[in-house]
């Protein structure tokens, strides 16, 4: 599995996030551990009333559990996993939650730990936990068989097109796939020697060179947002000095959009809205398929849930009522029947434990190999859109490239410049004000 883990506060928010549906298909509290409450929000509000009574400010270690993609991991698998860290970061026992995320047909875990130890109030250290982490995600995949990235076998072999939740939201914000964006600035950057080159083969992608106000140098696109080329290239900020040289010499962020804004006339903003328009249409419709999925298989969750629970609490008084009471119950304990009836309903509800357990897990890999199946066809989909969306870069820069050159485009955008102008002169105009009664 592919573990990710860092120190951080605010468990409010942290809780609204791990329950929240937005970005999930299925949302699952599995497990809380360590808390009055049963409730997530709750439990959290727990954790951070006890941080307060120390100094400590990042009280929560909060990990994600990825299996590789096309894995099947059960309940177990994941169970074991996360005390397989406990274990290894030294958190047993420590108030800890577990929730289940399946999203485009993967399923991923949360847990979440609380530091701050009650007892002697001080937040445990969590020294070189990555190191340790990485050890405990290669012994998950020789366990359990799978693949290993080439990076977790030796780093300097990571993908470099790996994404934060930063550059995620900002790829979204434009429309694209955060990988499909990184890859484009990483491929533009390997096939540049100098800073033109450079400058030349962003713009023919539709982005615009620019000196940034905390990063030296960005990229623009017609959207108006705005990309580091360090972040976005993979590659180090002395490794960019070193190929573009002084940013200064560039124009600024504002500079760049308001000639972006000026070379937009109103037939390429038309074109750019339609393009965005049919985009828009098509994810529509594969929203609108994956939602329809999506409410059947929660649907399929919510009536297998139901009925164990009825199975449970069936099985559950009949084997109450196989322990004696009263004047039987205590002879049962003298002679030590009483002990053999108990141990019997505990290996039942074990063995029913996991039998409930064993059919979830049937139900959601049944599940997540039909979403895996419908994905497929949406990714399909969604690398077409990415084509068009990236095509429509380069035609916007293309456009205005010949209607700067073309002498007929620039003078009827003057003219229709000019017009709106003096329209807007006569509608600011004072109109004469006409005495009552001596109208004509």
């Amino acid at each position: 599995m592919i573990l990710k883990a860092k120190e951080r506060g605010n468990a409010p928010q942290l809780a609204r996030y791990l329950l929240a549906m937005k970005d999930n298909d299925h949302v699952e509290l599995h497990d809380v551990r360590g808390f009055i409450s049963d409730d997530l929000v709750e439990a959290f509000g727990e954790a951070d009333a006890i941080a307060r009574g120390t100094r400590c400010e990042k009280h929560l270690f909060s990990m994600s559990f990825n299996p590789p993609e096309g894995a099947n991991a059960s309940i177990e698998d994941f169970e074991k996993a996360i005390e397989q860290v406990e274990a290894k970061l030294g958190l047993e026992g420590q108030p800890r939650a577990i929730v289940f995320h399946e999203k485009d047909g993967r399923r991923h875990a949360h847990a979440v730990w609380s530091r701050i130890d009650s007892e002697r109030m001080r937040a445990l250290n969590m020294n070189h936990y990555k190191i340790k982490l990485r050890d405990v995600s290669r012994q998950l995949y020789l366990e359990h068989g799978w693949a290993m990235p080439r990076g977790l076998e030796d780093r300097r072999l990571r993908d470099p097109l790996t994404f934060t939740r930063e550059e995620w939201q900002q790829a979204q914000r434009a429309g694209l796939d955060a990988k499909e964006l990184k890859a484009v600035f990483k491929t533009v950057w390997e096939a540049s020697d100098n800073r033109a080159a450079f400058e030349q083969a962003l713009k023919e992608r539709g982005f615009w060179l620019a000196k940034g106000d905390r990063r030296g140098f960005v990229a623009v696109d017609y959207r108006g947002e705005v990309y580091a080329v360090a972040r976005y290239g993979g590659v180090k900020a002395k490794d960019v000095a070193a190929k573009l040289g002084d940013p200064q010499e560039l124009r600024s962020v504002e500079q760049v959009k308001a000639d972006i804004a000026h070379g937009m006339t109103a037939k390429l903003q038309e074109f750019i809205k339609q393009a965005e328009r049919d985009a828009a249409r098509r994810s529509l419709h594969i929203d609108f398929r994956k939602a329809e999925i999506v409410g059947r298989h929660q649907e399929e969750r919510r009536q297998l849930n139901e009925t164990q629970e009825k199975r449970w609490q069936s099985e559950t008084r009949k084997r109450a009522e196989r322990l004696p009471k009263g004047v039987s119950g205590i002879w049962h304990r003298l002679t030590g029947k009483y002990a053999r009836v108990k141990e019997q309903n505990e290996r039942e509800a074990l063995d029913a434990l996991h039998r409930d357990r064993a059919e979830t897990d049937a139900l959601i890999f049944k599940q997540i190999e039909e979403r895996q199946a419908i994905q497929r066809d949406i990714r399909v989909q969604k690398e077409a859109a990415q084509e068009e969306l990236l095509r429509l870069r380069e035609d916007v820069v293309h456009y205005m490239r010949d209607d700067q050159l073309d002498p007929d485009h620039t003078a009827a955008r003057k003219r229709e410049k000019t017009r709106k102008e003096e329209d807007r002169k006569r509608e600011r105009a004072p109109r004469p004000r006409l005495r009552r009664g001596f109208e004509p």
